[in-house]
């Protein structure tokens, strides 16, 4: 971890975006995020550009099957995943790449972005690739221990790869770990082994040089999900803030060995950014932020190791309305630094 991840609520995103057009996707993130660009997912440009599917590229014995994305080996798989054991400890990454094919947006950012001192990437968590990707009797791979950590060394050649392109373009990256799945854990009805979720994460943690994201759009157990090898710890704060606020003492801790939060404020949302202006924004930020000063956090840490975020990805909004919603992280980021950030 770096010694502080002192970003003083600079405005970034979690990624998708709803554009089909590539550079057009581009355009709107490198205007209102300047200081922390994103490349964009473009879910619906392309089945393949879908999160999970985004990082299946390469991995052997896959089959799109409809809506599935299924696990069917074929002879001789049992080398190709003794192949992916040997790189990733070897860190041998450069043939597991991201084609434009699978990610447009990538593309697109490699060749536009530039002059920026930090940029983000993302790729789906080995939990929710694990439970999305599944055998022929519908079982996520995930409950097959050897699978799911072959499919999290796999994910973490792919997170160090992207790494190295993205650090063509900056010296300073921040990867998140998208992983909407853990809004399981401790459920019954999905039932994820808690103590597999840290070895799963910290194994893919281990492919990322710079900092190290992970979002997570529901409530979780905040607690498991702090103690693995995060920088940051991104998350619904329109909706999870009291949530995360009940584990104050174990944030405390993340924050003080130099961790930080991204504060997804801005709702993902239709209906409800149609409700928000930047003074409603800043004062449920605000509200939400205090509910961590009452057990001795200090306010101003807390903005000054924050990022500033929508909740989630953008994908499912009208293009207009996704330029809304940056519009605003930008403009609420910037008052909460003139305001608080010297």
């Amino acid at each position: 971890m770096p010694s502080r991840t002192e970003f003083g609520c600079l405005p970034t995103a979690i990624g998708s975006m709803p554009h089909t057009d590539p550079d057009e996707a581009c355009s709107v993130i490198l205007k209102y995020l300047p200081d922390i660009p994103v490349w964009p997912q473009l879910p619906k440009r392309a089945p393949e550009e879908g999160m999970v599917s985004q990082c299946s590229e390469g991995f052997p014995g896959l089959v799109i099957d409809g809506d599935r994305i299924l696990f069917r080996p074929s002879a001789g798989f049992e080398g190709d995943l003794e192949q992916i054991y040997a790189d990733s400890e070897e860190g041998n990454a450069g043939r597991y790449g991201i084609s434009a094919e699978y990610a447009a947006g990538l593309a697109a950012f490699l060749s536009r972005a530039s002059g920026t001192p930090v940029v983000k990437g993302q790729i789906v968590g080995p939990v929710t690739w694990g439970l999305t990707v599944t055998g022929e009797d519908g079982l996520g791979i995930l409950y097959d221990d050897t699978l799911a950590d072959t499919a999290a060394r796999f994910l973490r050649l792919k997170a160090s790869w992207q790494e190295n392109e993205l650090r063509k373009l900056a010296r300073n990256t921040i990867i998140f770990v998208d992983e909407p799945h853990l809004v399981s854990l401790g459920s019954v009805f999905t039932p994820i082994p808690e103590e597999k979720v840290p070895l799963l994460l910290n194994q893919v943690f281990r492919g990322i040089r710079g900092v190290r994201g992970l979002h997570c759009c529901g409530n979780s157990n905040w607690s498991v999900l702090l103690d693995t090898d995060i920088d940051i710890l991104s998350f619904d704060a329109c909706n999870y803030a009291s949530s995360l606020s009940a584990h104050s003492e174990k944030v405390g801790s993340f924050l003080e060995r130099g961790g930080g939060i991204a504060w997804g404020i801005v709702p993902s949302d239709e209906d409800a950014l149609a409700g928000e202006s930047l003074s409603s924004l800043r004062d449920r930020l605000e509200d939400s932020m205090a509910m961590f000063t009452r057990d001795g956090i200090r306010f101003r840490q807390i903005v000054g190791q924050g990022l500033i975020t929508p909740s989630c990805g953008l994908a499912s909004l009208s293009p207009e309305v996704a330029t809304r919603a940056l519009e605003l992280t930008s403009e609420l980021s910037r008052d909460l630094r003139s305001r608080y950030v010297t």
